[in-house]
């Protein structure tokens, strides 16, 4: 897998007292969140914790009720949608449109926010296309239709598309759903390796231990527990959070937490 691909420096995010209701209901409520430049901050959470309902008020889907959410000096509502676009990426877990187009077309869709409405593709332009491709595994599908993927190989198409984006934040609800082992530790690796900063929500918690800089746990739209990862995860959290017995000891060759499970146990 290449590590050639180019991005911008990391951008500082700011989320400060974020509320997201629907209705009567609170999605989110009162979250407050910090990544520093570069950093990799992973949300960890059973499901309908608000992970992704965060994320959609950060990449500018759902508007937060109150607060404000920050990138670098700027507010992330006020930018315009071309602006923005030149900053953060995103990849969702929504469907993906059944593009008739190449998977190398799909990843130059990329590009778009670097370049004017009538301009074609620059020899840099196809440089870093082929460089994302590589980046997720993804180099002998470039000339596949996208639309005849598989589930993983779609998901990996997109992540090079928001890496061909080169934003200076980088924003993934579950990127490594549908991908096997090997592509699930490809990814991650070549996420950590950015310098763009990385908000990521992920199911995996060994996987959020290894690759994260710190974790934010989400339960019931609260950050309950918030630092480095070998702080957060602790026998009593998984009992309180997930309402599950384990262990967590520390990795004898990774030196990350690793999270055991005791079934049938409480």
């Amino acid at each position: 897998m290449s590590d050639t691909t180019e991005h911008t420096a990391g951008a500082a995010l700011t989320v400060d007292g974020v509320t997201l209701t629907a209705g009567a209901r609170h999605l989110v409520r009162d979250v407050t969140l910090r990544a520093r430049p570069g950093e990799v901050i992973g949300l960890v959470g059973p499901n309908g914790s608000g992970k992704s309902s965060l994320l959609r008020a950060v990449y500018r889907v759902l508007r937060p009720d109150t607060g404000r959410i920050r990138i670098d000096d700027a507010d992330a509502w006020h930018l315009p949608v071309r602006g923005l676009a030149r900053i953060l990426a995103a990849v969702v877990q929504e469907p993906a449109t059944a593009f008739d187009l190449t998977v190398r077309e799909v990843v130059a869709m990329g590009r778009t926010p670097h370049k004017g409405l009538f301009d074609g593709d620059t020899a840099e332009d196809a440089r870093l296309i082929t460089s994302a491709l590589a980046s997720v595994d993804a180099t002998a599908l470039a000339d596949h239709p996208f639309d005849r993927l598989s589930g993983g190989e779609r998901q990996r198409v997109l992540i090079a598309r928001a890496l061909a984006q080169q934003p200076s934040l980088l924003v993934l609800d579950e990127p490594t759903n549908h991908l096997d082992i090997r592509h699930q530790l490809d990814v991650l690796g070549a996420l950590q390796r950015l310098p763009a900063t990385v908000l990521v929500a992920l199911h995996d918690l060994n996987l959020a231990a290894y690759y994260c800089d710190r974790l934010y746990v989400l339960r019931g739209g609260e950050v309950t527990a918030s630092g480095p990862p070998a702080d957060v995860l602790t026998a009593e959290l998984l009992r309180e959070v997930y309402g599950v017995a384990g262990e967590v000891v520390v990795h004898p060759r990774t030196g990350a937490p690793q999270v055991t499970f005791l079934p049938g146990e409480r």
